[in-house]
């Protein structure tokens, strides 16, 4: 059997160069003629079209007047995570997509609008929000990322006591830890994790509910709580092999390139990586960024049901990722040493019939087996819930989908709301930056008139 060839890590140098954000801001004379174009719809179709309704007319129309504070604050009041949304959001399917100009000319640039604007927000170091009185009453968070900082920010406007409670070293989720630095530098999220600390709220970082806290303590502690914990790492394949060196998990991959150069050596590597979703896509440029000399995404269907966004898709295809459709892993081969060198595969075909998510399933083509050489592995096939979690919490669930009133949030515990990736699946919920972060202030403004309600009816 071949022998895995010699690998060396980037330089730290390098990877710096690599991992620089990809897409430049806007100049000030660019942001105020995009502005300008703008003809600031009054019943705007790319308001409805955003998750977190931002008035999008209204900012863009600041920036026309150099009025970029009121831009800010007009995107972070409907969005508490809108500066890293401005960088990571599907714009060409939510507001740009909607834009009136799609059928004249082109749609007003709407990210890059956003993105200014709250460039301007971080580099001034001006605040945009303060914190409501205090009425009296503590919400614990479970989660710093983008649902539960945004339920956090809500509720302390309001006047809430909030503490989040975070099993990571540092807060903001997904956007600090699972999305690549040359999209979403981790700054960037961070800066948003300040905005909610400087209104009072505090964030215990390293606290893992369960474990060094207990759910009795919380449930004690605070008038209601809102579980935002997202989801974990991605699970196994079930497949022989994946134990040798050079298989890796595709969170854990991304993840040690948000803080430096990872102790991962790819430089003329071929790595496969097994999935199509935005995080496989993630995974797939960091590689081209970390050195492999070729890069092969392995999915079982077709590019017609792949996951990942199209502009996901097609930054991918710009940096040189090959796609293997109808291709799905049977086994991974190493050599003596315990490495990798091969992924076994087989061919599929889709089957006549859809099944129950309204996709047609992927049957192997007996004897279709083939040899992939490879250096590296990744595989991005989903995420684990942390069904452990919701148990201990007493909710019920899905198959770890939390279940929620569509309304209130409200889990089946009387006192626990949900949002973010804890609701999505199944056909519940969906799997963005922006609509996490949606749904924490639809959580935090349940529990404000819940409690409002309550004040009112004391004092009548």
């Amino acid at each position: 059997m071949e022998r895995s060839r010699s690998l060396r890590m980037l330089s730290a140098e390098k990877f710096k160069i690599q991992f620089a954000e990809v897409e430049p801001g806007m100049t000030y004379k660019a942001a105020s003629e995009e502005a300008n174009r703008c003809l600031y719809c009054y019943d705007a179709p790319c308001i409805k079209a955003c998750p977190t309704s931002i008035n999008i007319p209204s900012f863009i129309k600041r920036i026309a007047t150099g009025n970029l504070k009121g831009a800010a604050t007009t995107i972070m009041d409907s969005n508490p995570v809108g500066a890293s949304c401005s960088r990571v959001c599907p714009t060409e399917e939510l507001c740009e997509g909607a834009c009136v100009l799609n059928s004249a000319s082109e749609p007003i640039q709407i990210g890059l609008l956003q993105r200014y604007a709250t460039d301007w927000a971080i580099q001034s170091g001006k605040p945009l929000f303060t914190a409501g009185p205090a009425i009296g009453r503590k919400v614990a968070v479970i989660g710093a990322g983008p649902a539960g900082l945004s339920a956090a920010r809500e509720l302390a406007r309001d006047g809430f006591g909030v503490t989040i409670y975070e099993a990571r070293e540092k807060a903001g989720g997904l956007d600090t830890y699972g999305i690549v630095s040359f999209r979403l530098p981790q700054e960037i999220s961070l800066w948003e994790v300040e905005q909610v600390e400087k209104l009072g709220v505090e964030i215990k970082t390293g606290v893992k509910v369960g474990v060094d806290v207990g759910v009795d303590e919380l449930m004690e502690k605070y008038d209601a709580i809102v579980l935002a914990a997202g989801m974990g790492y991605v699970p196994s394949l079930g497949i022989e092999g994946e134990e040798l060196s050079g298989v890796y998990d595709a969170i854990q991959f991304v993840e040690g390139t948000k803080t430096g150069a990872p102790d991962i050596a790819l430089e003329g590597a071929r790595v496969a990586i097994i999935g199509a979703g935005n995080t496989a896509i993630d995974a797939a440029t960091c590689s081209v960024r970390l050195g492999a000399e070729n890069v092969k995404m392995v999915y079982r269907r077709t590019k017609e049901e792949m996951t990942a966004y199209d502009f996901e898709y097609e930054f991918a295809k710009q940096d040189g990722v090959e796609f293997s459709w109808l291709t799905a892993p049977k086994r991974i081969l190493g050599d003596e040493s315990g490495r990798v060198t091969h992924l076994e595969c087989l061919r599929m075909e889709l089957s006549a019939e859809a099944g129950k998510d309204g996709r047609r399933a992927p049957v192997a083509v007996p004897g279709s087996e083939f040899l992939m050489p490879v250096d590296a592995i990744v595989v991005a096939i989903g995420q684990k819930r942390h069904t452990a979690l919701i148990e201990l919490l007493g909710l019920e669930h899905d198959r770890g989908v939390v279940k929620i009133d569509a309304n209130t949030r409200l889990t089946s515990h009387p006192k626990v709301y949900a949002a973010g990736d804890v609701i999505f699946g199944n056909g519940q919920g969906e799997a963005m930056v922006v609509s996490a972060a949606e749904q924490g202030k639809q959580a935090a403004h349940a529990i404000r008139e819940r409690f409002s309600a309550r004040t009112s009816s004391v004092a009548i």
